[in-house]
């Protein structure tokens, strides 16, 4: 493997080899090693380490949809595809193994927690990240225009206030709007923040709980008491355990709201105005092509960002707590899960 090499100016950081087998102490990251994709026979291969924060089909889209950009381009490309089970620690374990590996090209960070562990252990080659909310308040970036380092990636900021008027939309009457987050996540608060001066501005008082688990979620959704809806961030700890919240609301028949299209079309939520994670985690990988083949560097390399959101709308979920979606929604639907 021929070694590209980055940012000449940047010391290696001295990082002491680590095994994650021997090291994973909050979790057990799964493994995908020597996996390859691309069409150039004989072409330079390059390898690149892949942390996901946990497995959720949002974070697992934007996964494949990095690798397939990659392919589509004829990279030839080895990975290390590691995942951190949600464990805060275990993503500081695989970020400093990544950092110690030096054949390893560039890495993607899926998740906030993933990306901030990356880029505080890896210094001297290409970090990207996508499925990160606010990479600025995250001190990932220096701002979103300008990097700033070798740091850059997609943002998955949703329309978040966009996403809490709907709920008056389709429930007119609805008064109090209940939010579940993982304490530990930046973007989630970001959000909960929009989301609560949304809520103010369409009339409605919004409830929070955090967790720390998805042990935590039965609990949460308890304690918020009344509540006329519920809406799910894009907060990975919240997803990961959207079976429990969805079980609250078919006992409850209180209607769920979520940050992205996934729980809708696979869970059972009613609605929202989502992006798409595959694509967000195609146009990072468009990003990484262009890093690989030395046609641009992280610092100059402006944040991404997806502009157009599908409003996406599970009808047969909405009847099945007594729920009836308006049909002036509907016909706006791009999509309508009968």
């Amino acid at each position: 493997m021929r070694k590209r090499k980055f940012f000449g100016g940047l010391a290696v950081a001295a990082v002491a080899a680590l095994t994650l087998a021997g090291c994973a102490g909050g979790g057990t990251p799964a493994t995908t090693d020597g996996a390859t994709t691309g069409t150039e026979a004989g072409g330079e291969t390059f390898k690149v380490g892949i942390s996901q924060f946990v497995q959720h089909g949002a974070l697992d889209a934007a996964t494949a949809g990095f690798q397939q950009a990659l392919a589509d381009a004829g990279l030839n490309v080895e990975y290390d595809l590691q995942n951190a089970n949600a464990e805060q620690g275990t993503t500081v374990t695989i970020a400093q193994a990544f950092a110690a590996d030096s054949s390893i090209d560039l890495v993607l960070a899926v998740a906030t927690p993933s990306a901030q562990a990356a880029a505080t252990a890896i210094t001297d080659r290409p970090v990207l990240f996508t499925a990160v909310t606010d990479p600025v308040s995250a001190a990932l970036v220096d701002s979103n225009e300008a990097p700033g380092g070798n740091v850059t990636g997609t943002t998955d900021m949703n329309p978040v206030a966009d996403q809490i008027a709907l709920i008056k939309e389709v429930n007119p009457e609805a008064a109090t709007v209940g939010v579940i987050y993982a304490s530990g996540e930046v973007n989630s608060q970001i959000q909960v923040d929009i989301a609560q001066a949304a809520a103010t501005e369409n009339g409605m008082t919004l409830k929070t709980a955090t967790v720390s688990t998805t042990n935590d979620i039965p609990t949460a959704l308890e304690s918020l008491g009344d509540i006329d809806a519920i809406y799910v961030p894009t907060d990975n700890l919240v997803v990961a355990g959207i079976d429990s919240v969805m079980q609250y609301s078919d006992t409850n028949k209180v209607p769920v709201f979520s940050g992205d299209t996934a729980p809708v079309e696979e869970a059972g939520a009613i609605a929202t105005y989502g992006l798409d994670y595959e694509k967000l985690g195609y146009q990072t990988g468009e990003m990484a092509v262009k890093i690989l083949k030395g046609e641009a560097e992280p610092a100059t390399m402006a944040v991404e960002a997806q502009t157009d959101f599908d409003l996406v709308i599970n009808k047969t979920a909405a009847a099945a707590i007594g729920l009836e979606i308006p049909q002036a929604l509907l016909d706006r639907a791009a999509k309508v899960i009968e």
